[in-house]
């Protein structure tokens, strides 16, 4: 994608105001609460980052050729959706996949694994020094409307495995919006219990009310908030402004907004879950194929 030059830049999607009308248009009564914190946990990073451990977890799902459709282009897939937090070392080869969540799949594809997962930039960063060490494992959080088990199941959970790795700060990545909030709540009980961290994110509104430490967003559709795809120099500088916000923040709520334009228009931020776009009978069809989607789901949470 080509960075956009003298376009005119609009303002960011209003991800939970567009979801609800979505959910609305679906025939769905009942609006989500969004999670909405005014106070907001801060952990300085007690080291130089270059001499400090630092972890990676992402939403993406482990790639299991039993579970049905998960590569490029994949429609939302929920028998592919995890329900407890994983880890996988980061020495072995890792394939994720983000077919199990609603990014945006009108104008991203899913085809590299560096949007969402920026292990490799990670990998980079450790050899030139700029950080300590790579912990051992890179870690998965279930994407959970359940503010509850959020919180008091996954978060601790995920805690405790980045202390057994001895993390000293944390870099989380989202792709949609649920994904948003739930790990801005894991990075909240991280920063209440002693680790930095900071979240890579497109759903800007999503993590600002949710209370997040530390964010850098990027003005990307739903699954790019590591980076542009196939462009590992935007994969590289936009993993350099969390590092440089891990070791730089002094308060919280700070954040970043990274300067690299993901197209020459912003016409994608019209079209992700936006029911002006469709008839009623193709939002009924919609519904139909929805409800087809949850019915296939090995589990709930």
């Amino acid at each position: 994608m080509a960075v956009g030059g003298d376009c005119r830049v609009t303002a960011p999607v209003a991800y939970r105001e567009r979801t609800r009308r979505w959910y609305a248009a679906l025939g769905f009564d009942t609006p989500y609460r969004w999670a909405e914190n005014d106070e907001i946990p801060f952990t300085p990073l007690p080291k130089p980052l270059s001499e400090a451990t630092v972890a990676l977890v992402t939403t993406a799902a482990l790639f299991d050729p039993a579970k049905g459709d998960q590569g490029p282009g994949a429609a939302y897939n929920g028998a592919a959706k995890f329900y407890t937090p994983y880890r996988h070392p980061v020495a072995q080869r890792a394939d994720t996949r983000i077919s199990h969540i609603a990014y945006d799949r009108d104008h991203t594809s899913a085809a590299d694994q560096g949007t969402w997962l920026p292990l490799d930039a990670l990998k980079r960063a450790e050899a030139a020094g700029r950080i300590g060490a790579l912990a051992a494992h890179f870690h998965g959080a279930p994407t959970n409307r359940s503010h509850r088990l959020t919180i008091e199941r996954d978060a601790p959970a995920l805690l405790a495995a980045l202390q057994d790795d001895g993390a000293e700060a944390v870099i989380l990545v989202p792709n949609c919006p649920v994904c948003h909030q739930t790990t801005a709540l894991v990075a909240r009980h991280l920063e209440q219990n002693g680790m930095t961290t900071v979240v890579m994110a497109c759903a800007r509104d999503i993590v600002e009310a949710a209370g997040t430490p530390r964010f850098v967003f990027s003005d990307f559709p739903l699954g790019n908030a590591a980076g542009r795809p196939g462009d590992l120099a935007s994969q590289d500088r936009t993993l350099a402004l969390a590092l440089d916000l891990l070791e730089m923040a002094r308060h919280a709520g700070a954040s970043v907004t990274n300067p690299l334009r993901w197209s020459e228009d912003d016409r994608w931020k019209r079209d992700y879950s936006n029911p002006d776009r469709f008839s009623a009978e193709e939002l009924a069809e919609k519904r139909r194929a929805f409800d087809a989607a949850k019915a296939e789901r090995p589990g709930t949470r």
